[in-house]
C-alpha cells in the first residue's frame, strides 16, 4: 500500500494578519501617516483571530505567528486610537485659540507734553495700524483682537523739545514689552510682543 505523505496545515489567514498588523504598526508608528494605518490593523485583528480559530479547529498549525498577529495588530491599533487623539486635542485647542479674544493695552508715559505715536497689532483678524500725532502723554489705548496674536508694535516719538519717554504693552493684563528713550526726536519701542 501506498502511503500518502501526511499534509502540512497552513495558516494563511494567521500568516496575513502577522504581515497586516506588523506593517499597520510601523505606519502608525509615524506622524500623521499614522492614519493610514488603520485598515491594516483592523484587517490584522480580523485575520489573526481567523487563523488562531483555524489551529483551534485543527485545520492550521501556526499558533505562534497569528497569536503574533493579533498581539501587533492591537499595539498598532492602540497607536491609531493615540494619535487620533493627539491629533483631536491639538485641533480642539486650535480652535479654542482662534476664538479666543485678547486684550492689548500700549501705553506710553515720561515728562514730554506730547508725543508721535503709532501702533500696530497682527492677529488672525489681520493687521491694525494707527497713528496719533501730537498725542497728550500719559497716553492709552486698549484693543482687542480675536485669534491667534502674531505680534505688534508700539512707537513713540517725542517732538523738537525733547523729554524723556516710555512705551509699555500689556497682553490680556501681563507686561510684554516695554522700552525708553529721550531727548529730542527720540523714539521709545516696543515690538515683538
Amino acid at each position: 500500500m501506498n502511503q500518502l505523505a501526511p499534509t502540512e496545515q497552513r495558516n494563511g489567514l494567521g500568516t496575513a494578519g502577522f504581515v497586516l498588523g506588523l506593517v499597520g504598526l510601523l505606519i502608525a508608528l509615524i506622524p500623521l501617516l499614522g492614519v493610514l494605518a488603520w485598515p491594516l490593523v483592523v484587517l490584522g485583528v480580523i485575520f489573526s483571530a481567523v487563523g488562531i480559530a483555524r489551529v483551534r479547529r485543527g485545520a492550521a498549525s501556526n499558533k505562534g505567528l497569528a497569536i503574533a498577529g493579533l498581539v501587533v495588530s492591537i499595539v498598532g491599533l492602540g497607536a491609531c486610537v493615540l494619535w487620533s487623539f493627539v491629533i483631536n486635542t491639538a485641533d480642539n485647542t486650535l480652535e479654542e485659540e482662534a476664538a479666543r479674544e485678547v486684550e492689548i493695552t500700549y501705553e506710553v508715559t515720561g515728562d514730554t507734553a506730547t508725543a508721535d505715536i503709532e501702533y500696530s497689532t497682527y492677529s488672525d483678524d489681520g493687521v491694525e495700524s494707527h497713528a496719533e500725532n501730537g498725542a497728550k502723554v500719559p497716553w492709552t489705548k486698549k484693543v482687542t483682537a480675536k485669534g491667534l496674536l502674531k505680534g505688534g508694535s508700539l512707537l513713540a516719538t517725542t517732538g523738537e523739545s525733547g523729554g524723556k519717554i516710555t512705551c509699555r504693552v500689556l497682553v490680556d493684563g501681563k507686561e510684554t514689552e516695554t522700552g525708553t528713550a529721550s531727548g529730542p526726536f527720540a523714539m521709545a519701542t516696543c515690538t515683538g510682543f
